[in-house]
């Protein structure tokens, strides 16, 4: 068994017994890529690993020395996923992984405090919630919340976790008539077993599957961050509780020294610094264009146009200050001979006939419409045949004007 005390793992030494091992596949996304595992799904007698549900995602840990990856719930059963397949009848130590556990625990239980308080004080249901790996959100009903009521609420949940209120685990059969007493979104169709409550004492009861500090205090601090517009005229509130409240202030403070470094000012001055350079930057791109635009009137009808720094913004602000319904543009960001980003601006119809060309030599990506044709280039190496290409059609288009 597992023993907690102050919320302190002192052992995890939980020994059960293989009851099913079969083939099974894993959808994971690693780096921004959606990958396929293959491994094992595994059922044991019994389990102390979380499977996901009720906003709350899976426990991770082990099984003997074999990683779980995942944990899943098919109606009263745990499935672990693992990658080294498991012998049948074979008894296994099972061990969680606490700091996720824990972090968990934090986060479901600031959950149920903040959203029996958000009811109580202002009448804001909750109507569903997810526990996010840096930050959770609740989902009131509710179009708006006020920054007063923000702050309000902040205060009276750190009272209750200074308060260090008791949080207790009640199991009552399905048909016990205190059930009908808590509060609860329903129960799952799947749904097997005892009622499983968690009593916040004198504030709350909930049904609830999802695992829990035993006590408020054990939560050190809620942060509510703020409110986002929500979908259906509701609202989402954004918080942090326990440990995610010191790893973000810690975060912050980091970030505030950089900032201190770079932009030469106290910590109070950084919006005014920040405000002060992007008026700056404004003031350079209009030069930028100034320059673009008298380099074309040398250049006559066309102009090209290479920039190593640069983004499609700021090409496509510099095109804007320009006429390009009768001068053709051509400009590109990046290496001479490595990849990079362009624009082909002018009259509508050389630019969506040249365009797909422009996007061969460049072996890019893109598209155009209204006279604008950009993308991406995986190499400008070729930028000289675009321009010489360019040049020529585009003189071939005025000479049939005229």
């Amino acid at each position: 068994m597992f023993v907690f005390c102050d919320n302190t793992l002192l052992s995890v030494q939980f020994v059960t017994s293989v009851v099913s091992c079969c083939p099974a596949e894993l959808k994971q996304e690693t780096n921004g890529k959606k990958v396929t595992l293959k491994g094992f799904n595994v059922k044991l007698q019994d389990t102390i690993l979380f499977p996901e549900g009720g906003g709350q995602p899976d426990d991770h840990g082990l099984i003997g020395d074999v990683p779980v990856l995942r944990v899943t719930r098919q109606g009263p059963e745990a499935v672990h996923f693992v990658c080294t397949p498991l012998e049948v009848g074979q008894e296994v130590p099972v061990k969680v992984n606490w700091e996720r556990r824990f972090d968990h625990m934090q986060q479901h239980s600031g959950q149920h405090l903040i959203t029996a308080l958000a009811e109580t004080m202002f009448g804001y249901k909750t109507t569903s919630w997810e526990l996010g790996r840096q930050r959770s959100t609740i989902e009131l009903d509710t179009p708006s919340m006020k920054a007063c009521q923000l702050q309000e609420l902040e205060e009276a949940v750190n009272v209750k976790i200074r308060d260090c209120v008791p949080v207790n685990v009640q199991l009552l059969s399905i048909d016990d008539p205190a059930v009908e007493k808590v509060r609860s979104r329903g129960l799952p169709g799947d749904h097997a077993g005892p009622i499983r409550i968690i009593d916040i004492i004198g504030v709350d009861a909930n049904m609830c599957c999802g695992t829990h500090v035993s006590n408020l205090s054990h939560l050190q601090v809620i942060k509510l961050l703020g409110t986002e517009k929500g979908k259906k005229n509701k609202t989402n509130l954004i918080f942090l509780a326990g440990n995610r409240v010191l790893k973000y202030a810690e975060k912050s403070y980091s970030t505030e020294r950089s900032l201190v470094s770079l932009l030469k000012t106290g910590p109070d001055e950084h919006v005014e610094a920040v405000d002060k350079l992007q008026k700056s930057v404004k003031t350079l791109q209009k030069v930028s264009c100034s320059l673009a635009e008298e380099h074309i009137q040398h250049c006559g009808q066309s102009a090209v146009k290479l920039l190593k720094e640069g983004d499609n913004e700021f090409m496509n602000i510099i095109a804007n200050e320009l006429n390009t319904e009768e001068t053709l543009v051509f400009l590109t960001v990046g290496e001479e001979k490595g990849p990079g980003l362009f624009l082909l601006a002018g009259p509508t119809e050389p630019v969506s006939k040249m365009g797909p060309r422009v996007l061969q030599l460049l072996q890019g990506k893109g598209a155009g419409k209204n006279g604008r044709f950009q993308g991406k280039a995986n190499s400008l190496a070729q930028r000289g045949d675009v321009e010489a290409f360019l040049r020529q059609e585009f003189n071939n288009f005025t000479t049939e004007e005229e």
